[in-house]
């Protein structure tokens, strides 16, 4: 699959269940539909409001950032914010197919959808993230 940001030849990064594809280049992480909430699930945390049918539902945000084109549908990716204090912009896949985190973006949504990490899960889900997306 090729990154949505620089056009490289993303990677598969497997944790349990979860298959991400992250891009060596430039550090960004493509969630296939339903893959986000399976990770914060995985962490014991709400999940609600990053659905990706939540995500699609929001408003589009005006940005000077380069729309980008969905790695499954090469269709143009709408831009959407999500989180609080800072919101995160990302792109998401106007027919649901998964949403694009440039990177650095999945750690600041993982620190804010999580502010308590005792649970032994949630402590190896933020390990993997460290290691992987350099959080």
């Amino acid at each position: 699959m090729k990154c949505p940001a620089c056009n490289n030849l993303m990677i598969v990064v497997e944790h349990e269940r979860i298959e991400l594809d992250y891009c060596p280049q430039c550090s960004g992480v493509w969630f296939d539909s339903g893959e986000l909430e399976l990770l914060l699930d995985s962490m014991q945390v709400d999940q609600s409001m990053l659905s990706i049918d939540t995500i699609l539902t929001a408003p589009v945000v005006d940005s000077h950032e380069k729309k980008r084109k969905c790695p499954i549908c090469r269709k143009k990716m709408k831009k959407a914010t999500i989180g609080h204090q800072p919101e995160v912009l990302i792109d998401v896949c106007q027919r649901g197919d998964g949403l694009w985190f440039d990177a650095g973006e999945v750690g600041q949504v993982v620190s804010q959808a999580s502010s308590v990490r005792e649970s032994d899960s949630q402590g190896q889900v933020i390990h993997f993230l460290d290691e992987v997306f350099h959080l």
